[in-house]
């Protein structure tokens, strides 16, 4: 590094030292009589049809070909099971030909699918964690509703509709085994989102009723809490419910888009411009992606490979521009050019007929490249993340700082955390996943797996988090690794950014327990391409609570003094101690101890599918001590 720029980020680091819409209510349900009462209602009705089928005809004719041809090679006569994705399928086949050997498919597989369903649950057993297949069936019921018999859609709708009954929450019911019954804060696709559609597909047709209504209108306000919930971490900048791509970029968005759809089929209302927030969910994807379809891997990711899970963006960008690409043309613009930017680009087939629904994504405009439209960083306030840039080019620095936000979902330990990547992963998250494993419990989701402060105070009883221990593991306690007890309540206290230079300072002081924490502010300043100053202020209850300064490479870092340097892929990372003087660096890691924590390795289950020595799950890590114990510490590095 040279002499003047390291003078001027000194003086930097002096500077630090001084001190750093809403829709219609839902209370009183006056919508349920803008219900049409005529079928199909659930994705298209009989005004939108046309456009359905001839989009299916004309542009996404291969995509509908396709899907015949799986149609085709179902069974005739199909064992009980759950059916319900392909239902969904032959019922819109059959709306496509009118062949009645589509229509009596459909009735066959809608049947044995509800056998299913409540076989399942006298089974004690949950029939999917995911509810898409049973959302389908409600659909395919929904679109051959006008050509079944009364008394056969009456038994049909009573007896699925019991089933949704049976799968909600409530006291007194049996526990059944991996029932995912998460609410409107979670990605909503367990069981209460069957409730919206259930509804709505028997309401007013004198199946029952009371149930019927009752069901569209806890579905309805439940799906009103979910925008709400996702408006307020998404703010104006663009997010989800999790900060984890692989569930933000993954099932998430689902939920919001096919609300949109069933909501605008049922009452002929497009309400997506009431949520803008979905717009600029194409924005925070885009600054989550790094070179070569890379990501940072924040919170409950894998990172085996840390690359971006694609397989469901097609099809959530396609959604952007069919409901935005009027009302916001940028957003609409860069979701087209993510589009031709994926590999192989294909939609998704959870939703088999979705491809067909999106006859205005057509008008949206031409794609526009991101690096026409990004600022150096930008601050997702209500996600707790800011992403900072030398630019948008294989060659150019990305970081991430977590900070602040409003979400809990997935998120770790790792307030104040930061990750950089540039020509390979330099500062990382580490750890990955294992289902069960005490490796996920222990190690993964902990601070002492970031690039974190630690304030150790002997005897703290950590708390847990979700998962558990593998078969043959030995039951231990939750090691005390010296890190954080609760996984929100950081404050992004200060952001600001320039083409020369972007500041983010984030107070973490909540995060740690108060009997052993009293400070921890960390502040960073970016000067592009290639530096970092990062300034730690941490102040103990107790001189005696040891604090260690953690930095996490994917190989062995070399060494000397007060420096070190770590490469991965064709990146390399220089970083410098300047504080605390005489301060005390150390490696740890290697075989056997890639996941050291409170005394001993926590390694990956026998035979998980990941190898302990997969360089992006963290190899070595360097820890910075201050030589002297006190309770006011100081920690000053330089990152080149």
């Amino acid at each position: 590094m040279n002499g003047p720029l390291l003078v001027v980020l000194l003086a930097l680091a002096a500077v630090f030292m001084a001190g750093a819409p809403a829709s219609a209510g839902v209370g009183d349900a006056e919508w349920v009589a803008r219900v049409r009462k005529d079928h199909p209602r659930l994705f298209f009705n009989a005004e939108t049809w046309p456009a359905v089928k001839a989009r299916a005809l004309g542009p996404e004719r291969a995509c509908y070909e396709r899907l015949r041809r799986r149609v085709d090679r179902l069974p005739r006569d199909p064992e009980v099971r759950d059916w319900g994705t392909e239902a969904a399928s032959a019922a819109f086949v059959y709306r496509m030909t009118g062949d009645k050997a589509y229509l009596e498919l459909t009735k066959g597989l809608l049947r044995r699918s509800i056998e299913c369903y409540h076989a399942t649950r006298a089974a004690l057993q949950s029939v999917n964690w995911y509810s898409t297949s049973r959302i389908n069936a409600w659909c395919a019921f929904d679109w051959i509703f006008n050509d079944m018999a009364p008394d056969e859609r009456r038994e049909m709708g009573r007896s699925f509709l019991q089933h949704v009954e049976d799968e909600q929450p409530g006291p007194g019911k049996p526990r059944i085994e991996r029932l995912n019954d998460g609410g409107p804060e979670s990605g909503f696709y367990g069981t209460p989102s069957l409730l919206w559609y259930a509804g709505l597909a028997t309401y007013g047709e004198g199946i029952d009723d009371p149930r019927a209504r009752d069901f569209l209108v806890r579905g309805h306000h439940l799906y009103h809490q979910l925008l709400e919930h996702r408006r307020r971490a998404a703010g104006d900048d663009g997010g989800s419910a999790s900060a984890t791509l692989g569930y933000c970029m993954g099932a998430y968005p689902w939920a919001e888009f096919n609300f949109f759809h069933t909501w605008e089929s049922a009452t002929g209302e497009d309400i997506s411009g009431d949520w803008p927030y979905l717009a600029y969910f194409a924005n925070y994807v885009m600054w989550n992606w790094l070179p070569a379809h890379h990501e940072f891997g924040t919170g409950d990711a894998y990172h085996t490979t840390n690359e971006l899970p694609l397989g469901s963006m097609y099809t959530h960008l396609a959604e952007t521009l069919h409901f935005y690409g009027r009302s916001h043309p940028e957003c609409a613009a860069l979701a087209r050019w993510m589009m031709g930017t994926i590999p192989e680009g294909r939609y998704s087939e959870t939703w088999p007929v979705l491809p067909f629904l999106l006859t205005r994504m057509d008008a949206a405009p031409a794609a526009k490249p991101p690096s026409e439209m990004l600022p150096p960083a930008r601050n997702f306030e209500g996600m707790g993340q800011v992403f900072m840039r030398s630019g948008a080019g294989p060659d150019d620095t990305y970081a991430l700082f977590t900070s602040g936000g409003t979400l809990e979902m997935h998120r770790h330990y790792d307030n104040n955390n930061f990750v950089i990547y540039k020509k390979g992963f330099l500062a990382l998250d580490t750890g990955t996943r294992p289902e069960p494993g005490q490796h996920l419990t222990h190690y993964y989701c902990r601070t002492v797996a970031h690039n974190c402060v630690l304030i150790n105070m002997p005897g703290e009883e950590l708390p847990h988090y979700w998962g558990g221990r593998a078969p043959g593991e030995e039951p231990l306690p939750i090691p005390n690794d010296g890190g954080q007890d609760k996984v929100s309540g950081s404050k992004l206290v200060a952001f600001g950014t320039s083409p020369q230079y972007t500041y983010v300072a984030g107070d973490a002081t909540r995060c740690y327990n108060a009997r052993k924490c009293a400070l921890a502010i960390r502040q960073i300043v970016f000067v592009p391409p290639d530096y970092f100053v990062v300034f730690d202020r941490v102040t103990s209850t107790s001189p005696e609570y040891r604090k260690t300064w953690l930095l996490h490479t994917a190989r062995e870092p070399e060494v000397q003094g007060p420096v070190f340097r770590a490469d991965q892929s064709d990146g390399r990372l220089f970083c410098r101690t300047l504080l605390p003087e005489r301060a005390e660096l150390s490696k740890v890691g290697g075989s056997g101890k890639q996941f050291w924590s409170d005394g001993r390795n926590w390694p990956l289950p026998a035979n998980w599918r990941t190898r302990d020595d997969e360089e992006l799950l963290g190899q070595w890590r360097v820890e910075v001590s201050p030589a002297q114990a006190r309770t006011d510490d100081v920690f000053l590095h330089l990152i080149q």
